[in-house]
């Protein structure tokens, strides 16, 4: 019982996605190579990221608690992912895709949604660059951090994917402090 609060308040205890740690350059990013994971996820089309993840994490939420076919508990993970894959315009709805970490004991046969609009995604292994940051975030914050990691990886030459990119929190919203959040942009394949 006291874990479950701990994790729920703090974020203490979660499992993550395993990757290998590549270099991590200048101090202001870093590469990640994803090992081959399943993630619970859903599509949600939206103007606003803040409102998209919230649709998408309730949706999410629900199956963990146990709305799926097999009426199993799953544990809660980090990070809550989300792809962005931007509107053609400013005045254009993007496409968001939220997603959950599928815990060890689950991924070789996660328990099937229920919900139509929830969905196990198979990432295949994948490289990204990384960019970490703190405090509350919110969508200006976050573009603007995923301008500060393109111009880092411009200034080393480096090729990489502009879209989609990815957003990564790993913190409850009653976690006041020490908050780590990210975003990412998967290298480009060679």
């Amino acid at each position: 019982m006291l874990r479950a609060v701990g994790q729920a308040l703090f974020s203490t205890g979660l499992q993550n996605p395993k990757y290998t740690a590549g270099d991590k350059k200048e101090q202001d990013y870093e590469v990640r190579t994803y090992h081959d994971t399943k993630w619970v996820s859903t599509a949600v089309s939206g103007m606003q990221w803040n409102e998209s993840v919230k649709t998408g994490f309730r949706r999410l939420f629900k199956y963990i608690q146990g709305t799926n076919h097999s009426n199993v508990k799953v544990e809660m993970t980090a990070p809550v992912t989300c792809r962005v894959a931007p509107g053609a315009g400013p005045a254009c709805e993007s496409q968001f895709t939220v997603s959950f970490y599928i815990p060890e004991e689950h991924q070789d046969n996660p328990p099937e949604p229920s919900d139509p609009e929830v969905f196990v995604e198979h990432r295949k292994e994948f490289t990204a660059y990384v960019r970490t940051y703190s405090g509350f975030t919110t969508e200006d914050k976050q573009r603007e951090e995923l301008l500060k990691l393109m111009e880092s990886l411009q200034r080393d030459g480096l090729q990489y994917v502009d879209q989609p990119f990815y957003t990564a929190g790993y913190d409850s919203p009653f976690k006041l402090t020490n908050r780590r959040n990210e975003v990412w942009v998967l290298k480009e394949q060679e």
